[in-house]
């Protein structure tokens, strides 16, 4: 027997009668002979809603009683579709992380997973029951209740998978798969039937909202197969995978954007050893987490640092940031939150030359200015203004011919 799991988002479970339909696809699943783990985020805007909750109480509420509070969620989802089971005559069973158990560090709304004991899955496995595990959840080693942060539960349902060894870990949410870019910006925007591991882990971090970095780490740490399928229709999605020479025939599989990020410039600095590091420490105690850093040549002993941190730490950068650079003797400190990143991604990037050369020149001939660059071996980020990220998107799409079949398809 295939052991499947299988994680639904918050807007494949928004209602009762999504609710209804998610158990039916459960129902055809288990019937077919697999054993079936669900793993299930919270209900809608849920999650949302008890944040606003919390900050009726208070601008900067306790993170210990935040996770307690919005780990509530899941448990309502979880439940509900374990009646909807029932209802249609299939044994099913809801767990919480601290019933599972999933272990997490005790880094309160960014929890990060250490081990799960699958002995309780496996157990209700063995006597035929459909296990419904709420994500985005887990307990530290205090018996505390922790969350993992935006998008938590994708990493739940991998790490899961991961722990059963199952054979495959279906990610169902509102779009049919893995697409070049989004389609909402490009029309031309076309689904991926497979993509690599290293390929999605750029694109999710460089903001493609399919899937949650962390558990595309965790897939290619431990060889698990994703399936990101969409909950409203039966089609097939795209595979994340470990990669093939076929992958690498496309030059570039993606763009993506993000428009989540701001950008601080400190002038002036002294150009000594230290100086980095005393500008960045407490932006790290803080747990704001830097993104892109350019430093300039320096002159007269003074050089101009500049980089980007996600928008939501904006002010709060902002501010220990314009500290520390009263500190060191900087000239002073730029900030400019109307940015974007956009990026292409390929592993084909690794043998092909002239594909940065192409990028700037697209952007170029479009007016577009390039305030900052960042490369890997298989991607290249620019920041631009935030007001031309639609614009670059589609015309690098376009460039990169990612809207015709024949580029695509894997």
């Amino acid at each position: 027997m295939a052991v499947i799991v299988q994680k639904y988002g918050g807007t494949s479970v928004g209602d009762v009668p999504k609710i209804k339909a998610v158990a039916r696809r459960i129902q055809d699943t288990h019937g077919d002979g697999n054993h079936v783990v669900v793993v299930l985020s919270a209900m809608g805007r849920e999650t949302d809603r008890l944040l606003d909750l919390a900050l009726d109480i208070s601008d900067e509420p306790d993170k210990r009683e935040m996770d307690v509070l919005i780990s509530t969620g899941e448990q309502v989802s979880v439940s509900l579709l374990a009646m909807t089971l029932k209802s249609l005559r299939v044994n099913a069973i809801s767990l919480l992380a601290h019933q599972v158990k999933i272990e997490t560090d005790s880094a309160f709304g960014r929890a990060r997973i250490v081990k799960i004991d699958s002995d309780k899955i496996l157990e209700e496995l063995s006597s035929g029951k459909v296990v419904i595990v709420a994500g985005f959840q887990g307990v530290d080693d205090r018996g505390d209740t922790t969350t993992l942060g935006r998008g938590g539960s994708d990493t739940s349902a991998v790490a899961i998978a991961a722990a059963l060894k199952a054979d495959v870990c279906e990610i169902y949410t509102d779009v049919e798969g893995v697409y070049t870019t989004d389609p909402n910006i490009c029309s031309e925007a076309r689904k991926l039937e497979r993509i690599s591991y290293d390929e999605m882990l750029e694109m999710a971090s460089l903001g493609a909202r399919v899937l949650q970095t962390r558990s595309v780490e965790f897939a290619k740490k431990f060889k698990v197969p994703i399936h990101v399928r969409s909950s409203f229709q039966d089609s097939t999605g795209t595979i994340v995978t470990e990669e093939d020479k076929d992958m690498e025939s496309a030059v570039v599989s993606g763009v993506t954007y993000n428009k989540d990020e701001a950008k601080i410039t400190v002038t002036k600095v002294p150009n000594r050893p230290g100086t980095a590091s005393r500008l960045f420490t407490p932006i790290s105690q803080a747990d704001i987490v830097v993104d892109m850093i350019i430093q300039n040549v320096g002159t007269d002993d003074l050089t101009d640092l500049t980089f980007t941190i996600p928008k939501d730490d904006f002010e709060k950068a902002l501010r220990l940031v314009k500290a520390t650079a009263k500190e060191i003797n900087a000239q002073d400190v730029l900030a400019d939150p109307n940015i974007s990143k956009v990026s292409i991604i390929g592993t084909g990037m690794r043998s092909h030359s002239g594909v940065a050369a192409t990028m700037f020149t697209v952007l170029a001939n479009e007016g577009i200015n390039i305030m900052m660059i960042s490369t890997s071996e298989i991607k290249i980020s620019c920041v631009i203004e935030s007001k031309y990220t639609e614009l670059a998107v589609r015309v690098l799409h376009d460039a990169f011919g990612l809207g015709e079949k024949e580029k695509i398809s894997r």
